[in-house]
């Protein structure tokens, strides 16, 4: 079963276990995801509202896109899971021989690739997903303002739990090239995200 078609009782039962994953990176797809929503959410409680009507198509287009992100993050959740089990899987190869050796250090540098995207990925999607629920900020039913606060609180939380997860796997990636890239980027990516979720917050606080 697909850990999205679990109820979430039963998610956090698994996330809670002694099994290794699901982990931190899906974790911070759910939130990620959780947020989106909450945007999606505050968009449908504006559309059609005559209060403000102004702001109905802007409305309607941060719908349709938290719509696409959120799918997105949603299919993340398992996507972050499976590439950890890639690397878990290697550790089951044989490494008796040299080539098997050398054919095992192979596969773990692939996995470890892998399984550094996937979260990446995740702060991609939260990214995207804090510049949408901007768009909503001073635009949206004010009665509702408290849960466009949150969706940017739990998007930062997404965002900074997928660069943790991104981090220790480069710790063990020996393609400096490839690291180098990530960590610039990643950083990069992290700061405009979490600002952007910060001002979106501090605002918030002015309108409740």
């Amino acid at each position: 079963m697909k850990l999205v078609d679990m109820g979430i009782t039963e998610f956090v039962d698994v996330l809670g276990s002694d099994a290794p994953a699901p982990g931190g990176g899906s974790a911070s797809a759910l939130a990620a995801s959780v947020g989106s929503a909450l945007t999606m959410m505050v968009a449908q409680l504006t559309i059609g509202k005559k209060k403000y009507a102004e702001y109905d198509e802007l409305m309607k287009q941060v719908l349709k896109e938290a719509t696409e992100v959120n799918q997105a993050l949603l299919e993340a959740i398992d996507k972050d899971t499976e590439a950890f089990n890639q690397v878990s899987a290697v550790f089951s190869m044989p490494k008796e021989t040299e080539e098997e050796k050398a054919a095992r250090k192979e596969a773990m540098q692939k996995a470890l690739k892998l399984a550094a995207e996937a979260p990446y990925d995740i702060m991609v999607l939260a990214s995207k997903a804090i510049t949408i629920t901007g768009k909503a900020v001073g635009k949206s039913n004010v009665n509702a303002a408290s849960d466009l606060g949150v969706a940017a609180l739990n998007l930062k939380s997404g965002t900074q739990g997928a660069w943790l997860n991104v981090l220790i796997n480069l710790s063990g990636i020996k393609d400096e090239a490839f690291v180098a890239k990530y960590k610039q980027d990643g950083e990069a990516l992290l700061q405009a995200s979490c600002d952007r979720a910060d001002e979106i917050y501090q605002a918030i606080l002015e309108i409740v």
